[in-house]
């Protein structure tokens, strides 16, 4: 299911997808500086982290991922975060990233799938 409601002022896509056996509602907006992402299987916003691309003179761009609250001894969702910013980073925009993760299930294939519908989806609102 996808769906964009004209009427609210911020870009948006909603989508519900079933992640191994799980319901999760994920809404990707866009703001001026940063998109935020909610995926959620619990029905609220879990742990939140920020994500940006650090600018600098090196030629190899450098990514910091950040959380800002919740659970911070899940080195699975910073590498989430991570995917997910370098994936907007190659898109070519340059804006930052908030990332709410309210999951049931944290294992990597779990996360590799939200990722995966994300990056998908992204496009829509780049």
């Amino acid at each position: 299911m996808d769906t964009s409601d004209a009427a609210f002022p911020v870009r948006h896509i909603t989508l519900c997808v079933d992640i191994k056996g799980h319901k999760t509602d994920i809404i990707i907006s866009s703001y001026e500086d940063h998109f935020l992402v909610v995926a959620t299987q619990i029905g609220s916003m879990g742990t939140i982290l920020h994500a940006r691309k650090e600018e600098g003179v090196s030629v190899n761009p450098t990514f910091s991922v950040n959380v800002v609250f919740g659970k911070r001894d899940e080195p699975m969702l910073v590498a989430a975060g991570r995917q997910l910013i370098e994936h907007i980073s190659n898109s070519g925009s340059s804006k930052a990233l908030v990332l709410s993760l309210g999951l049931r299930d944290h294992s990597m294939g779990t996360l590799k799938d939200i990722v995966s519908a994300v990056a998908e989806k992204l496009a829509e609102v780049i």
